[in-house]
């Protein structure tokens, strides 16, 4: 068992990004409502996204009026899908290829700064700072990720998959079990926000739900896992192959995935709070 360090992880999901698109769930909608609640996610609202990825949040983000939109992909092959897909049809989008420790944003430039399923990837504490950088005094950060793994009930996929997956390499979101511990890790993450002295209101919220998925379904999603990306074309076929021989021989082709989906916000410190 080895490890999947950022750099890797920052391409890790290119080679397919219409596959990514296709078999990824939505985001719960709790998390859009938290937003515009909240974080004042409305028209208008001058927005980055860290890792847009193929767009999963960035559609959502452009629904509800973020405008402009800086999307912040490191990836030139999803970059170019961001490009493809939404491009036409959404002038408030700005995709910039790049990683966000690199890219130049404007200084207090934004009301709203979010990343979905990828600030594992980040180095934490100088993104955090720049984060603060570029909100302006009373702009929100948030963070979040659909995690397939909920340790408060048994997902009987996941136990039953368990030896399969036990070789795979672990990346910096996962702990030494496999189950994703940085996002998870609530005490760290909060302490990291707050070590920047530059936010406040920090809150944290956890959303428990499931997804039924079908054999197809369920091998299409776990093909675009990470560690499974980075094996072998072999070996990776043989993998999938073993989990839907589970899928199918264990749960009759439908498969119940229980799924987390933690959220972190935090607001921009006034200069004179």
């Amino acid at each position: 068992m080895g490890t999947i360090d950022r750099s890797e992880g920052q391409r890790a999901f290119g080679s397919d990004p219409a596959g990514y698109h296709d078999a990824r769930p939505a985001y719960p909608e709790k998390i859009f409502d938290i937003l515009r609640q909240r974080c004042g996610l409305r028209p208008h609202c001058r927005t980055f996204e860290i890792g847009a990825g193929t767009g999963l949040c960035t559609q959502r983000l452009l629904e509800f009026g973020a405008s402009p939109l800086v999307a912040v992909e490191s990836d030139e092959r999803l970059a170019d899908f961001l490009v493809r897909t939404f491009g036409a049809s959404a002038p408030a989008l700005d995709v910039r290829t790049a990683t966000f420790e690199s890219v130049d944003l404007p200084l207090s430039g934004f009301d709203l700064g979010t990343s979905a399923s990828a600030f594992h990837w980040l180095d934490e504490t100088k993104s955090l700072s720049k984060i603060a950088r570029v909100l302006r005094e009373g702009g929100w950060w948030a963070m979040w990720w659909n995690l397939f793994f909920d340790g408060s009930r048994t997902d009987e996929f996941h136990k039953a998959t368990h030896t399969v997956l036990a070789s795979l390499d672990l990346g910096p979101y996962q702990g030494s079990d496999g189950s994703p511990s940085f996002a998870l890790d609530t005490n760290t993450r909060i302490a990291n926000l707050r070590a920047v002295k530059a936010f406040e209101n920090i809150q944290v919220e956890t959303i428990s739900w499931t997804v039924l998925f079908d054999t197809a379904r369920v091998l299409r999603l776990y093909s675009t896992f990470s560690p499974i990306t980075r094996l072998t074309p072999e070996h990776r076929k043989r993998l999938l192959g073993e989990l839907g021989h589970i899928a199918d021989q264990q749960f009759g082709g439908q498969v119940e995935l229980a799924i987390t989906t933690p959220i972190y916000t935090a607001q921009r410190r006034s200069e004179n709070s």
